[in-house]
């Protein structure tokens, strides 16, 4: 597809810039009045390739050295001073960069720009002579490229070549060829190119920067490889001024190659042989060379040179007998209601061709421009695939599909002259795309309903253009806006209305953005939005609403660095669940920050709470002990008495501890009420160890079990069994059968057998290995879950034992 231009006939001097891609289709033209006046200034006018009008405008900026379009359908204006202005395709400003300080010193004089995997990219050469380029603008990186040995000013003729994903630059210095790349300047020679043939004026590099082609002082036209390995052809032109513009003519598999060099008046067309074409012209024209021809343009009407395809060459070259020739005449006969129809298809089928008959037809309708043959040739593919039983209708059905799209945007209204081939290998989805930036939105949507692209990549992408568009309309209101984006837009899946909101606000329109935020239905998408709008009130509650604790905390983070801290407490009372976590997080992070805001809500049981905490946070004592103080008096303000008694026990906890790692280096500060009793009676203080179970009421049942287990594990069996004499067990004696058996100590054990009572004593004799006692326990209580577990425990061999077991389960 090819960047076409529109030219005026007023007298007028009009710089023109052409871009060719298969991806654009626009003329950007820079128009300055012959009468100059000191109030005066250019015009920069932007036309589709049929010539409407997309936008015009006073060029305020500087002079203008290049002008392009990128990838993306962008304008580039390369100014001399090395400022890059960039318009999208209405001439709205969208931004600018420079290509450095040293090129806004010394002048652009030429620029180039050019595509590369990497992007578009620009090439410029500067009034020292030196060249500097990027290889994509939008992630720019400038590279000043080697001096060329007695370079000064601009070259003869210079081009931009893409090899190996590396970029360099192509010069002639007179006779000498240079190659620049980012560290050297390497001089070259085509092979074949005699010296005799003089200085190189012209230069070209094919669509695919596979190819060059270079022109000669003599008239000579060289052709060969870009990597200038190989030499394709060399022809004499008999012209001895440097053309106007040379580009390649190359179809992709192209048999003959061609360079198009055009003069004032002449068009002339080299090939690999000798012989040339040559066509007049009539008035000013332009080339544009595309990826499978030349677009040669007028200031009245538009040209396509380009090499026949083959299979249109086998179908209507004079007196073909090729499969899709002769079908194409057997249709017609038909459609006459002649018998010839039935001699032509028996001659295909004779040889077996009728299937290539078929392809040739469909294929070659592919390359037609006119619907009347276009319709011919698939008419007559369609009455030869009646006679076919295993042939695929994919082929066929896929370019009538094909056809129509192509002759829908070909239309004058639409202005996208592309071919075939130029369609295909520009993809469906960037072809929307391109209808999408021409604001061509219903043809976008039908296109995309016709070829029945999966709606989240087709129409609701085209959907998403429009909204975006709609919202930078300033004839309409914000709540006609929003209403029209909702009514057109709904739920269409992968359109999402903060995509709309955000463009809204870059457009200067922040009260459409928060209207077309409540449609929204992800509140992760509204909150970010919400933010940047600084409107973060409304962010932490629509935060909250969404019950999402992450995104309620992103924005409580937000605040507190963009608010002062009163308005920043004050927003959080009004949200209790963003305060909570606000809370949590200063309880970890800033301990300080969480008193502040405790004390602004007079939250004393809080208070309390933090004290405590900081209180176990304190290395010393008495810092601890005033900690725990203040922690006291807070919860007294908020008459929580079950806290600030164990508030002040705990207080009281450190003070013994205090004075007996004073008195006895005990080492016990720090331990809970249970460790320091364990603590005591390990060390033998048991008089201390009962006298803190009275202060703090520990019931004598967990004293009991305490100091049971701590003389066991100290196996001081004398103090164990005058503390069993001390008073009567408040936990029985089971435990203590059962703490000198765990112990290894039977014989202790058996102390304390006797003062089991009778609901425990099978038990106990159990743990003693005592069956016979055990047995008479049993029998005695009548118990039969006990006679039961001695029964289990009895071996075979005591005979007797289990027989006496077994009659008093029968009597059971």
């Amino acid at each position: 597809m090819s960047l076409l231009i529109w030219i005026c006939s007023c007298r007028l001097y009009i710089y023109i810039y052409i871009y060719e891609d298969e991806r654009c289709v626009f003329a950007a033209v820079l128009k300055e009045p012959q009468r100059r006046s000191p109030s005066s200034r250019p015009h920069l006018d932007i036309y589709s390739a049929s010539g409407v009008s997309l936008a015009s405008f006073v060029w305020k900026s500087g002079p203008v050295v290049q002008l392009g379009w990128t990838i993306s359908d962008e304008l580039l204006c390369v100014q001399e001073d090395g400022k890059v202005l960039i318009y999208d395709l209405f001439g709205s400003f969208k931004r600018h960069f420079s290509l450095g300080q040293e090129v806004s010193q010394s002048q652009v004089l030429e620029a180039k720009i050019f595509h590369s995997p990497y992007g578009s990219g620009i090439a410029i050469v500067t009034g020292c002579g030196r060249f500097t380029l990027t290889t994509n603008i939008d992630d720019l990186k400038l590279r000043r490229l080697p001096e060329v040995p007695g370079l000064q000013g601009a070259p003869c003729c210079w081009a931009v070549l893409t090899q190996d994903r590396q970029t360099k630059v192509l010069l002639s210095n007179g006779p000498d060829l240079y190659i620049l790349d980012n560290t050297s300047c390497t001089a070259v020679s085509p092979p074949g190119l005699s010296p005799e043939s003089g200085s190189i004026l012209q230069m070209s590099v094919s669509f695919s920067y596979k190819y060059l082609a270079l022109f000669t002082q003599t008239g000579l036209v060289w052709t060969g490889t870009s990597n200038l390995q190989a030499k394709l052809s060399e022809v004499d032109t008999k012209m001895r001024s440097a053309p106007k513009q040379m580009v390649w003519c190359r179809r992709p598999r192209a048999q003959q190659p061609s360079v198009v060099l055009m003069w004032e008046r002449l068009l002339l067309v080299a090939g690999q042989c000798s012989d040339t074409i040559q066509f007049p012209l009539d008035s000013v024209s332009v080339l544009v060379p595309e990826l499978d021809g030349v677009r040669v343009l007028s200031g009245s009407h538009q040209e396509l040179l380009q090499e026949v395809p083959l299979v249109s060459q086998e179908i209507f070259k004079i007196a073909s007998m090729s499969p899709g020739a002769l079908l194409l005449e057997a249709h017609r006969e038909y459609e006459k209601l002649s018998q010839r129809a039935d001699e032509y298809l028996r001659e295909i089928k004779e040889q077996c061709v009728l299937a290539e008959a078929v392809r040739q037809c469909v294929e070659a309708a592919g390359h037609e421009w006119d619907c009347v043959t276009q319709k011919a040739l698939l008419r007559a593919a369609s009455f030869g695939k009646c006679f076919l039983s295993d042939f695929s209708p994919e082929p066929f059905v896929t370019i009538c599909r094909e056809l129509r799209v192509l002759n829908a945007v070909r239309e004058s209204s639409v202005g996208l002259p592309l071919t075939h081939t130029q369609f295909k290998q520009l993809t469906v989805q960037v072809l929307i795309d391109r209808l999408v930036h021409r604001r061509l939105y219903p043809l976008a949507i039908e296109v995309c309903r016709y070829l029945k692209i999966l709606e989240f990549q087709g129409v609701s992408r085209v959907l998403r253009h429009w909204a975006e568009c709609k919202v930078q309309q300033t004839d309409l209101s914000d709540e006609a806006v929003a209403r029209a984006v909702c009514a057109k837009v709904g739920d269409s899946p992968g359109v999402f209305y903060s995509h709309i909101a955000a463009k809204a606000y870059e457009s200067g329109r922040p009260e459409l953005a928060i209207k077309l935020l409540e449609f929204e239905a992800r509140s992760g998408e509204q909150v970010p939005l919400l933010l940047k709008m600084k409107r973060s009130q409304l962010a932490l509650s629509k935060a909250v609403e969404s019950g999402d604790t992450d995104l309620v905390f992103t924005v409580v983070s937000f605040l507190k660095n963009e608010m002062n801290r009163g308005d920043f407490f004050m927003t959080l009372r009004n949200q209790p669940l963003a305060l909570s976590l606000y809370r949590q997080f200063c309880k970890v992070e800033e301990s300080q920050t969480l008193k502040d805001l405790l004390n602004q809500d007079d939250d004393h049981d809080g208070l309390g709470n933090f004290y405590v905490s900081a209180a176990f946070r304190e290395p010393r004592l008495e810092g601890r002990l005033a900690l725990l103080q203040n922690a006291v008096d807070e919860f007294n303000k908020a008459k929580n008495d079950f806290n600030a008694k164990a508030t002040e026990e705990e207080m009281k906890l450190l003070k013994f501890q205090r004075k007996l790692d004073e008195e006895k280096g005990a080492g016990l500060q720090g331990l809970s009420l249970q460790d320091t009793m364990e603590a005591l009676l390990n060390l033998g203080l048991h008089k201390h160890a009962e006298q803190l179970c009275r202060d703090f009421r520990v019931p004598d049942k967990r004293f009991w079990w305490l100091k049971l287990r701590a003389l066991a594990e100290k196996q001081d069996w004398d103090e164990l069994d005058k503390f069993s004499r001390s008073k009567k067990s408040p936990i029985g004696y089971l435990p203590f059968v059962e703490v000198c058996v765990k112990n290894h100590n039977q014989h202790e054990a058996k102390k304390y057998l006797l003062k089991v009572s009778p609901e425990q004593r099978v038990k106990a004799c159990l743990l003693l290995g005592d069956l016979e006692g055990a047995a008479d326990a049993a029998i005695e209580r009548r118990n039969e879950a006990e006679l039961g577990a001695v029964l289990t425990r009895c071996p075979a061999s005591n005979r007797q034992l289990m027989d006496r077991l077994q009659r008093a389960v029968a009597k059971k």
